[in-house]
């Protein structure tokens, strides 16, 4: 069952955490954000530094995009991430897009990323320009992500589940060939 205490807290500290520099996110700040108490946020995680890495940590949605026969790759990442936002009110990937400053609490969000999720792909492909290749599947995925994440009532964010991973999924699958 999904905790919506929980679920606001993620989502506030991923924002927080993204657009403000470590030293200067407080519990107190996420807490408000979130609608919920600091001693919540200490429940759940148990400090300012846990819930941080939390946020900085891709290795769920690696498994989740992964989880999936290299032939069928595509529609199951598409979906997984079209269905995830869906059913947790949290997207997969997306906040790394708004980790793209300065700062190195900024630069261990995007170097997660690329450690948890990019690598994670190339390490399933086979073939010529395994790393291009991987880079260029998760940009569509960040590209779908951040397309439902601001059109928040737009085509992308309404639409069928099968609708979108039938038009976007053939893309991301010629990459994976």
């Amino acid at each position: 069952m999904i905790d919506p205490g929980r679920t606001a807290i993620l989502r506030a500290a991923r924002r927080a955490f993204a657009l403000q520099p470590y030293a200067a996110v407080t519990l107190r700040g996420i807490a408000a954000d979130a609608n919920v108490s600091a001693a919540l946020i200490v429940k759940h995680f148990g400090s300012k530094e846990a819930l941080f890495e939390r946020v900085a940590d891709f290795s769920e949605a690696a498994e989740l995009l992964l989880a999936a026969p290299d032939a069928e790759l595509g529609a199951h990442a598409v979906r997984t991430l079209v269905t995830y936002r869906r059913d947790n009110g949290l997207d997969l990937l997306v906040r790394v897009i708004f980790a793209a400053g300065g700062g190195d609490e900024r630069a261990l969000i995007r170097e997660h990323f690329r450690d948890q999720v990019t690598r994670a792909f190339a390490n399933r492909l086979t073939g010529p320009d395994v790393d291009l290749r991987a880079e260029l599947i998760t940009a569509q995925l960040l590209g779908l992500s951040a397309a439902m994440a601001i059109e928040k009532t737009g085509s992308a964010a309404t639409a069928e589940a099968e609708q979108i991973v039938d038009l976007y999924a053939p893309a991301i699958q010629a990459l994976i060939h």
